[in-house]
């Protein structure tokens, strides 16, 4: 019998995308048609991954649909209440089996129940038990919701069967049939991972797609310099810029003060008024809008980083050791893991608490009072990648039982 397609479904965020992505290239490779319903902008890396792409957005553009919740998520809650009447005979047209989603589509569990299809959740983040993260945010001053997202709320509670249904949604959106995690095993603690149940273990590493990365290394050629490579990612810059720049002077200043090292700071593709960047500048200390992180961390010697889900991971996988100072969400869940782990030392004792040189110093001294112990928990650490992604087939094989 012909093998019914798959849907997956995953709003605008490149790193959710990023997890996506060889679950799409593993269930593609089975035979299956995907189709990925997002944003058209990620079409090539979808393309690549040999999925189909569908523009999520083309008859309820997101900005039209909620342009001013805050945190930005929010708003995935706002479109799934507006858009679920049309998206939903649109994916009925495709013939599914199963929809597979990043947590933050609010909409794909809506539009798999009244289609009585299977729906499988990758997880978005780092540890994030809904209740904890929901307590958080609940007491978070950046919170802001709109009225449309209100209005949103009220009528997946009246309309939908989510009677629980809130602001904050995107997060407390599992699967009652599989949950698929982005980390090791080694990373999520036993009282964590109940809360994911019915759980699987892929990782967030798609090394089989990065093919071709390692020559656009931002680093001088040839360079015998040691290599430090900043970077906050992309989502902190929404909410944290005047933090994350004040962070990176700090950082450039303790760089400018070391011989024989080289640093980029990168800015995640945020548009930064360049005013602002340009007193971060120094001899040994260069800005980038946007650097391909793959490719960088294959020729970094050190990372400072938010700990990021794919950030952290990605050091992991090329064996850089880490200077943590995470933001918000799960991050400092996630510095504090590797901090345990032996592979990342911290910058200061709360998220987004200033800088001090002193702090710089003390971390690198750290880090080079033990480079053989660094070196050895990170190849552990690697081994615990390659174990995860050694057993993929085996849950794209537990992804492919539930499509009809």
């Amino acid at each position: 019998m012909p093998m019914t397609p798959v849907v997956v479904v995953c709003m605008p965020e490149r790193g959710h995308l990023q997890r996506l992505l060889p679950m799409i290239a593993g269930i593609a490779g089975r035979g299956r048609i995907v189709y990925v319903l997002t944003d058209p902008r990620y079409q090539p890396q979808v393309a690549q991954a040999g999925g189909r792409l569908i523009d999520l957005f083309q008859h309820h553009p997101l900005h039209d649909v909620d342009a001013s919740s805050i945190p930005v998520p929010s708003r995935y809650v706002t479109f799934a209440a507006t858009s679920v009447d049309s998206l939903t005979p649109r994916v009925a047209a495709l013939k599914p089996g199963l929809i597979l989603y990043d947590t933050f589509a609010v909409v794909a569990p809506l539009i798999a129940r009244r289609l009585d299809l299977p729906y499988l959740n990758v997880c978005a983040c780092h540890a994030a038990v809904p209740a904890q993260q929901i307590a958080e945010l609940r007491q978070d001053p950046r919170v802001a919701t709109s009225a449309a997202c209100h209005a949103a709320v009220q009528r997946l509670q009246d309309c939908e069967a989510m009677p629980n249904a809130h602001p904050f949604s995107y997060i407390d959106n599992p699967s009652p049939f599989l949950n698929i995690y982005g980390e090791p095993p080694q990373f999520l603690d036993p009282a964590s991972r109940a809360a994911f149940e019915p759980l699987a273990f892929f990782g967030s590493l798609a090394p089989e797609l990065q093919t071709g990365s390692a020559a656009r290394s931002p680093f001088r050629p040839g360079t015998r310099a040691r290599t430090i490579y900043v970077s906050f990612g992309t989502v902190i810059w929404r909410y944290y810029q005047a933090t994350a720049l004040a962070a990176f002077e700090v950082l450039a200043n303790a760089v400018a003060g070391l011989e024989n090292v080289e640093a980029v700071f990168g800015l995640g593709g945020h548009a930064v008024d360049p005013a602002l960047c340009a007193p971060l500048q120094r001899p040994n200390v260069r800005i980038a809008s946007y650097l391909d992180q793959w490719s960088t961390l294959q020729t970094t010697n050190l990372f400072v980083t938010h700990h990021g889900l794919n950030s952290t991971h990605e050091a992991i996988y090329h064996r850089v050791p880490m200077i943590s100072y995470p933001f918000f969400s799960d991050q400092p869940a996630l510095a504090e893991r590797c901090r345990q782990l032996g592979l990342a030392v911290p910058l200061t004792t709360a998220p987004r608490a200033p800088i001090s040189l002193e702090a710089v110093r003390n971390a690198l001294q750290t880090l080079t009072a033990d480079p053989t112990g660094f070196a050895n928990r990170l190849e552990q650490a690697r081994g615990w990648e390659l174990e995860t992604i050694a057993g993929r087939p085996a849950v794209i094989d537990q992804i492919c039982a539930f499509a009809r």
